[in-house]
Order: structure tokens, then C-alpha cells, then sequence
């Protein structure tokens, strides 16, 4: 059964959607099977590969209202090792939908059931919120990852951010944990980011990758080509720091199935 990684964060420009998809892109590129779920009804993660949400018949919303099956709502990219499901607006209307409906916290849970021996990884792009949509995301998955801008702003929410976390674990998904926390939007040499990084490290420890992903104009250039930064700059910095990110990750999840 692949794991399901829920990248998460409730404070919106933070390089939340642009670590998922490009996390995604760069886990595909060292051949892992990985299938990408756009659980925000902005859209953002689809617009970051291309998908003309206007175009597109069958969205997470029809997978999760059993519509569509899932065949029908994957969707194929540049990457054979890639695939993404699309959201759309109508996603927040499911947010109010579920609301009287028994179980509501498992409905995105129960609908990868049937995805989940097909894939090494899913990748969940959360909303920038923690209503029921993020709560979905968060009894489906095994870890979080949340991408965390090196500013004090971003930082203040972390801590709610982790009581939630914890409330869920021992509610309604004892399997929860903290994938780790990845500082994005880094400027070396700047005072303030340093400050962050250090704040950030001596609270976190071991729970904070040691990757950063370094501040690159790319990096916002590329989702207007339909691409993540990865495609369409494979050598900039913050590809290369996605690239080291992924493979963290991947060495993360060896050495937890290792049991070391």
C-alpha cells in the first residue's frame, strides 16, 4: 500500500501547493509511482501541471460524490510515473455537503482505499485552511508535511497547526505523524531567515528536513507554463532543492520501514 502524505499548512503563501507539486514531479523523476490529489478548490496543484480546469470532465469532487471512478478523474502528465486528480471550485461545496453526513471525516480516507495499492506515494495539496476538507486529509493520511516560510508570521501558526495534528491522531487516526517540516522561500545570509531557521530547528529538531528550498524567482515564473519548477528549470537552486527534498523523504520512509 503506497503512503499518503498530506502536505499541509492553514497559512496560505507559504509554498504549500508549489512543494506538493513539485515534491510529486520530483519523486516521479526518480521513478516512484506517484499520484497527486488537488483537494483545494482553488486548484492551484492542477494549474501547476497544465490541467485547464475549464476542460476537465471528472474532478476530486466527482470521485468523492461517486460520479466518477477514479480511472476517470486521473489524470496523465509529461511524467509515465505521474498522475493527478483535479479539483475545482465545486470541491467547496462539498465542504458544506459533508457537514450532515455520518462519518464526514472519512469520506476522502474510504475513496483512496481503492488508489492506494497503485501508487508508492499520494500527495494531498491541502486547502490553506483547517476545516473539513484539511480534516479529511488528515484522517486519509500516514504523515504530514508542512512547508513552512522563513518569516515569524508562518511560524506563529505551527504550533496550532501541530495541536491539530496531535487532536486527529488521537481521535480519529492513531497511524498520523509528522512527515517532517520544510523551510521554503529561504534567503541565505539574511538575518531574519536565519533567525527563523534557528528558531524553527531548536524547537523541531530531527523533525525539520534538512533540505531548504532557497527563494528563486522560477520558482512563481513556472506555474504560468504549466509546469513545476522542476520541468521547466531543472537546474535552478530550488530545483535542486526539491530534488534533495524528495530524496530525504524517500530515505525518511526507508529508514521508518527499517524500523531503525
Amino acid at each position: 500500500m503506497g503512503r499518503i502524505i498530506a502536505v499541509v499548512n492553514q497559512k496560505g503563501g507559504v509554498g504549500k501547493t508549489t512543494t506538493a507539486v513539485n515534491l510529486a514531479a520530483s519523486l516521479a523523476a526518480m521513478e516512484k509511482r506517484v499520484l497527486l490529489v488537488d483537494f483545494d478548490p482553488q486548484g492551484n496543484a492542477s494549474t501547476g501541471f497544465g490541467i485547464d480546469k475549464k476542460k476537465v470532465e471528472a474532478t476530486i469532487y466527482d470521485f468523492l460524490a461517486g460520479k466518477a471512478t477514479l480511472n476517470e478523474c486521473l489524470h496523465t502528465v509529461s511524467s509515465p510515473w505521474l498522475s493527478v486528480i483535479s479539483a475545482s471550485s465545486d470541491l467547496a461545496g462539498a465542504e458544506v455537503e459533508l457537514v450532515d453526513e455520518e462519518n464526514r471525516e472519512f469520506f476522502l480516507k474510504n475513496a483512496l482505499q481503492t488508489a492506494a495499492d497503485d501508487f508508492d506515494l499520494i500527495i494531498l495539496d491541502c486547502p490553506p485552511s483547517l476545516g473539513l476538507l484539511t480534516l479529511n486529509c488528515l484522517v486519509a493520511c500516514q504523515g504530514v508535511l508542512v512547508p513552512l516560510q522563513c518569516e515569524f508570521l508562518a511560524v506563529e501558526g505551527l504550533s496550532q497547526l501541530l495541536n491539530t495534528v496531535e487532536l486527529v491522531r488521537k481521535k480519529l487516526n492513531p497511524d498520523l505523524e509528522v512527515e517532517g517540516v520544510v523551510l521554503t522561500m529561504y534567503t541565505q545570509g539574511e538575518g531574519l531567515n536565519d533567525q527563523v531557521v534557528a528558531e524553527v530547528r531548536q524547537h523541531m529538531g530531527e523533525s525539520v528536513f534538512t533540505t531548504m528550498i532557497p527563494r528563486h524567482f522560477e520558482v512563481s515564473e513556472s506555474p504560468s507554463f504549466g509546469k513545476p519548477v522542476v520541468w521547466y528549470d531543472p537546474w535552478s537552486s530550488a530545483s535542486w532543492g526539491y530534488f534533495n527534498l524528495a530524496q530525504e523523504l524517500i530515505n525518511r520512509m526507508k529508514t521508518r520501514e527499517e524500523g531503525v
